[in-house]
């Protein structure tokens, strides 16, 4: 009973006779994992509006940039000049609030995004 009780999502199996403490303790521990999952969700919706507020173009860019290409080989790859790739990769760090590549690689992995194209 106890590991069909876990493995539906419960956080502890009390056994009777048990203490109150063991029973603020599961419910404490209870609250927490929920306000960290909350709070992670939260995270994740922020990340997609903000995903979601790139150019089509932009978001094809951030697909290039996080699988480490350069902007000249990113500038090939779309048939444009590096002048512009530069300037999009600039709007992506600015509208994703990335504050360097790496935090935007990280990004990417939380939203699960595919890999960019490469021609």
């Amino acid at each position: 009973m106890s590991v069909k009780a876990m493995k539906s999502g419960a956080v502890e199996f009390l056994t009777k006779p048990f203490r109150d403490q063991d029973l603020l303790d599961a419910i404490h521990q209870a609250l927490d994992r929920d306000r960290a999952a909350r709070q992670h969700q939260s995270e994740l919706a922020g990340l997609r509006k903000r995903y979601e507020s790139l150019t089509a173009r932009e978001r094809e860019v951030m697909g290039l940039v996080v699988r480490g290409m350069l902007n000249k080989q990113i500038a090939f790859d779309l048939g444009t000049s590096e002048v512009t790739v530069k300037i999009q990769r600039g709007n992506v760090m600015r509208k994703m609030e990335a504050e360097s590549l790496a935090e935007l690689v990280r990004m990417a992995a939380k939203l699960e995004l595919p890999p960019g194209r490469r021609g």
